[in-house]
């Protein structure tokens, strides 16, 4: 897994972003690393029976797709929630072995830093947000290191119910 212990003294504000939303993803696959499929399928938390690691991922995924494809590049998306089904996402995880949702996710991070290379930080998205602002990549960069960061301490409490791993 990467570190970010060791900060250079001239990283640049893209890099910075970069950095920080590639460890956030980095640490979601290590919280995941040698589950098994019913493992990753397990919701360990009774008010809670769509989060398991597996639906983690697969929310982790479908949210870049939804903010670099649909809000940023302005796409029609094909995620897969509904009005009636909005955590569906996460519901459908339990159909794909953990391996796939990884290296989905793993590839899409891919395409996504490339996409974020290749623009300015103050490019606006294509589609407005619910309030009918357009943010920027910057802004987008900085929800979804949140948002993985967050999912990232859901996935520290659902492995320590799994099977009392800690750490990292």
């Amino acid at each position: 897994m990467t570190r970010i212990d060791d900060i250079p003294p001239a990283w640049d504000e893209r890099t910075q972003l970069t950095t920080f939303l590639d460890y956030a993803r980095d640490t979601a696959r290590f919280k995941c690393e040698d589950l098994s499929d019913a493992d990753a399928r397990t919701a360990p938390l009774p008010t809670s029976p769509l989060m398991t690691a597996g639906g983690l991922i697969s929310h982790l995924r479908w949210v870049e797709y939804y903010w670099f494809q649909m809000v940023f590049l302005g796409e029609e998306g094909d995620a897969p929630w509904t009005e009636d089904d909005p955590d569906r996402e996460m519901r459908i995880a339990a159909d794909f072995p953990l391996a796939q949702l990884l290296d989905e996710y793993a590839q899409q991070a891919e395409r996504y830093r490339k996409l974020v290379a290749e623009h300015d930080l103050d490019t606006k998205a294509k589609r407005p947000v619910g309030d009918g602002r357009h943010v920027d990549l910057r802004w987008i960069l900085l929800h979804l290191i949140e948002e993985t960061a967050r999912h990232n301490g859901h996935l520290d409490i659902l492995r320590e119910h799994i099977d009392g791993r800690t750490g990292a």
